[in-house]
């Protein structure tokens, strides 16, 4: 069997991706995949695999669901290729802005939990008789 004409069931996507089946179900009810049917039987094209790999990077890199769809939606409809891959790195551009923010909010968090511990340290030394 030519790659082109390998199919893949619901169960072997998930297995391979480490995503329920119920977490496919939803995606295809998004209209992120389409599979064929053969009677109840979902069968998967290479399409929805790569989809399916997009939809997930997406979800780890924080995107909402509807931007995931509205990237993967642009490669086959206008403006093609070249708009998707623009609008893209625009989201990427801000994702990336409000990941270095929660970042900074991270760290000023962290270091206001360094001082608050140094303090209570001092004081519980203070209050035990400790050095």
């Amino acid at each position: 069997m030519v790659d082109a004409e390998r199919t893949w069931s619901i169960a072997e996507l998930a297995d391979e991706f480490g995503v329920t089946l119920r977490t496919i179900r939803f995606y295809e009810e998004q209209g992120l995949l389409t599979p064929a049917r053969n009677g109840t039987r979902r069968i998967f094209a290479d399409g929805d695999r790569v989809r399916l790999g997009l939809v997930l990077r997406g979800k780890r890199l924080g995107f909402p669901l509807d931007e995931i769809k509205k990237i993967i939606g642009m490669y086959d409809a206008e403006p093609g290729e070249t708009g998707q891959l623009r609008y893209l790195l625009d989201q990427i551009e801000d994702r990336r802005k409000e990941l270095e923010q929660r970042r900074r909010d991270i760290d000023a968090a962290l270091s206001e939990l360094d001082e608050l511990e140094r303090r209570c340290r001092a004081d519980l030394n203070r209050l035990t008789g400790r050095a």
